[in-house]
């Protein structure tokens, strides 16, 4: 089949979840044969590739402000899509693209859009951004051919709350490899001697929360934070104000540094609070981390009984309480790192979640 990839800011993966996503499901759709088109934006990504890992890549003009990027964007490759490419279906990612997953099924062509979270309940979104994403969030199903959702929670509340009906495939996670030591080096960290924090510093992540959980936390490790964010400088500069010599701040942290980091950490904490699966904490668990999430649904629907929550609704004072407790007892921070490298390995290949698109792929081009 000839299928598109579009609505994420495109690979080589150097941002979220979603281009690792891409990364994965379109190098291994390449490999079993079908011609794979991923859209990305210039100033988005590192170089310029006619192909990458069997993939083509088309590079493409938006306009570069926080609220018309992805929008503008994808609205530009599905033009240039439907009169140069004409795939048999293009998949597109976010919510708030499926206003032009409709328009790709106007121009003759069949859509699936994964929607991720919800992306309006995001606190850096102002109130007109906010309205326009629990629009097009609602009417996602309507607009694509197939709607996918990878979080049995935000499944649940489409069907219960949209009355729709949407697919359940997961985000995938492989973390093998070897390790150099030189991430370890450039930081000044040792294996097992520090706990870990990836994503984007924006608020509803939640690092505030960890950092100031840690800043009362008896203990000899250290803090890393690994992440950065556009459009968050505030917030970023009260996070980098802590007065705690033991906290590490990296920036943004990909590849073989954010592989290393993650497989050697001792406990892997993802405070999130907002959208559905968080693929960070998949890949903790497959790199046989010690997993300690927020209580929201669908992070404790994510780890199973393979990980450790703790109640959001007590904030720092709660994630103390909980990382003091496994600190305090090695022998269930081994149990747990093993539990969830064998849950990540059970739920969570990407070989299965991209048999699971293939198979959409077929039907809905079909």
């Amino acid at each position: 089949m000839k299928i598109a990839l579009l609505g994420t800011r495109g690979v080589p993966a150097a941002y979220g979840g979603f281009e690792t996503l891409v990364e994965n499901l379109g190098r291994r759709l390449a490999a079993r044969g079908h011609e794979v088109t991923v859209y990305c934006r210039p100033h988005m990504v590192s170089g310029r590739f006619s192909t990458y890992r069997g993939m083509r890549l088309v590079y493409l003009p938006t306009v570069t402000t926080k609220h018309l990027d992805t929008i503008v964007h994808t609205l530009v490759c599905t033009l240039h899509m439907a009169l140069r490419r004409r795939p048999d279906v293009a998949v597109y990612f976010i919510a708030g693209n499926s206003p032009l997953a409709a328009l790709s099924r106007l121009l003759g062509i069949p859509s699936i859009i994964n929607v991720d979270g919800l992306d309006s309940r995001r606190v850096k979104w102002n109130r007109h951004a906010r309205r326009y994403l629990r629009w097009a969030e609602r009417n996602a199903p309507r607009c694509a051919n197939a709607t996918i959702t990878d979080s049995r929670s935000v499944q649940a509340l489409y069907r219960e709350e949209y009355g729709a009906e949407t697919h359940f495939i997961p985000y995938g996670s492989d973390m093998e490899g070897d390790d150099t030591g030189e991430h370890l080096r450039r930081y000044d960290l040792k294996p097992r001697q520090y706990i870990l924090f990836v994503g984007r510093l924006v608020a509803e992540n939640n690092a505030h929360v960890l950092v100031e959980a840690f800043e009362g936390l008896d203990t000899d490790l250290r803090l890393v934070v690994v992440g950065d964010a556009p459009y968050a400088d505030e917030y970023q500069k009260a996070l980098l104000a802590t007065q705690d010599e033991r906290v590490c701040f990296t920036g943004y942290l990909f590849g073989d540094g954010y592989r290393e980091l993650t497989r050697n950490a001792a406990i892997f904490v993802a405070p999130t609070e907002v959208g559905s699966t968080h693929p960070v904490i998949v890949e903790a668990m497959a790199a046989g981390n010690c997993v300690v999430v927020n209580d929201y649904q669908p992070n404790v629907e994510t780890i199973g009984d393979a990980g450790v929550s703790y109640p959001g609704r007590e904030g720092a004072a709660g994630l103390r309480r909980v990382l003091a407790e496994l600190l305090a007892d090695p022998s269930r921070v081994e149990r747990y790192r093993e539990l969830a490298a064998a849950r990540a390995r059970a739920e969570y290949s990407w070989d299965a979640v991209t048999d699971a698109y293939e198979r959409l792929a077929k039907d809905v081009g079909a």
